[in-house]
């Protein structure tokens, strides 16, 4: 499909500066960032309604990256849709930067949500989604987590928020790469049957491939379809998705590449496109 080529090529592009902006930084998480950007290049070149030149949109959808630390992702994304100049990704956790090493509502603009403390974001998405609901407003809050701040509590007090108020304009994904800064996500605190918890507490559950863009689109479309419960899709992504040495490897969950690994890096990225 041309749309799915389309989609693909973007995604390699997003990845490319990810790499590249995390180099310039010498800080920074390359890992989740690199596994979700097939996720926000879907939201954002064609699920999402939202307007670059119009940020604060009122009838916008609203998407908070509550893993705050994946911003990499969500700030190329947002480049490469035209909120910001590009060439600003270089001054990535840089003084006086808009592109802090954790998200800030506004800097840059359509960003939704401070984040960097994990496991807060669900329960902003749960707020934002009530007050929707009763100003009976029709855009929808999705929200991307990641596994490990699964680890919070607060996070599954915003799972029974949700459900007890028939969240259905909310829509989380999951970034289910089963790693976090000190390994394998079932070795530190375990989480499955993963799936079967949120069925338990009231949610409609998908789980997809977080890297298949055809996936991403057909969960979607059906959870805009949901009615009465909140969805939550489970995407299992590969951590530095396209990058050969990095793929897979916890040890990139918070690592900078060098100027030479970027370099290398990058070439393989761009065989992709």
């Amino acid at each position: 499909m041309k749309e799915n080529a389309r989609l693909k090529k973007i995604a390699t592009q997003i990845r490319i500066d990810i790499v590249t902006m995390l180099a310039s930084a010498g800080s920074g998480h390359p890992a989740g960032s690199l596994g979700i950007a097939d996720i926000l290049t879907t939201l954002y070149f064609m699920l999402l309604h939202h307007n670059p030149k119009q940020p604060n949109w009122p009838g916008r959808d609203r998407f908070l990256l509550s893993a705050g630390h994946l911003c990499p992702a969500l700030y190329a994304t947002l480049a490469e849709a035209g909120y910001f100049p590009k060439k600003q990704i270089t001054t990535l956790r840089s003084l006086g930067s808009t592109l802090q090493g954790h998200s800030h509502r506004g800097s840059p603009r359509g960003v939704e949500i401070d984040a960097g403390s994990l496991g807060q974001g669900l329960s902003v998405a749960c707020g934002m989604a009530l007050a929707a609901k009763l100003n009976k407003q029709k855009h929808k809050i999705v929200c991307l987590t990641s596994d490990g701040e699964h680890d919070e509590g607060q996070t599954w007090e915003a799972v029974m928020f949700a459900a007890k108020y028939k969240l259905d304009n909310l829509i989380e994904f999951v970034d289910r790469n089963c790693i976090q800064i000190d390994g394998s996500t079932e070795k530190i605190m375990p989480l499955e049957p993963f799936e079967k918890k949120y069925l338990a507490f009231g949610w409609s559950v998908e789980k997809i491939n977080g890297n298949d863009i055809m996936q991403i689109i057909k969960a979607y479309k059906k959870a805009l379809n949901n009615k009465g419960k909140p969805t939550v899709i489970i995407a299992k992504t590969t951590p530095g998705k396209g990058i050969s040495f990095m793929e897979g490897d916890c040890q990139w969950h918070g690592k900078a590449p060098t100027t030479e690994e970027a370099e290398k890096a990058i070439r393989e990225l761009k065989l992709l496109k």
